[in-house]
């Protein structure tokens, strides 16, 4: 049984919810979102509050409910302060840059890779070593970020690639003779 859904989620003061099922929209100063609610969850928005509950007992309704529950948090966190990702390039005459609406890196390959910023992310590139993705979506932040890792892969022998900031490198050992 999730523990997650019986939490409530409270709602900060500039955040607008409209609830018409099965859709959910939240509105904020960064903009909007909308999510499709299952049949077995129930939501209820009472006094500045959301209140999960399961509309028939099921194997797998109270996951669901804390699955919903998690979604909608972050959608409500999204909208008022963007989701941001740091990655890091390591290896000699790796760069990235911005170019009119397009990611272009260099990585070691004898062509540029060009990747096309959707409209709702924001990707800055302060150093040309760093690539900083922003937006107000979780999981579309976290799966452009994926993806441009995927260009270049971590060699766990030298640390060359592309990495999240905030993960921790174990290199391994050459062979000993």
């Amino acid at each position: 049984m999730s523990r997650i859904a019986k939490k409530p989620i409270f709602i900060p003061k500039d955040v607008k919810i409209e609830i018409n099922y099965p859709l959910i929209k939240i509105k904020g100063k960064n903009g909007n979102l909308e999510y499709k609610i299952n049949n077995i969850v129930n939501i209820k928005y009472i006094d500045e509050k959301l209140i999960f509950d399961i509309n028939y007992l099921n194997n797998n309704s109270w996951s669901l409910a804390g699955t919903t529950r998690s979604v909608i948090n972050n959608m409500i966190i999204g909208v008022n302060n963007f989701f941001e990702k740091k990655l890091i390039l390591v290896g000699v005459g790796y760069r990235s840059f911005i170019k009119e609406n397009f990611l272009i890196l260099n990585l070691g390959f004898s062509h540029e890779i060009k990747m096309l910023i959707p409209n709702d992310i924001y990707i800055n590139c302060d150093n040309q070593n760093e690539i900083i993705i922003k937006g107000i979506n979780k999981q579309k932040v976290t799966q452009i970020a994926a993806n441009i890792c995927l260009y270049r892969r971590l060699d766990p022998y030298k640390g060359k690639g592309i990495r999240d900031s905030k993960s921790i490198i174990r290199l391994k050992e050459k062979k000993k003779k």
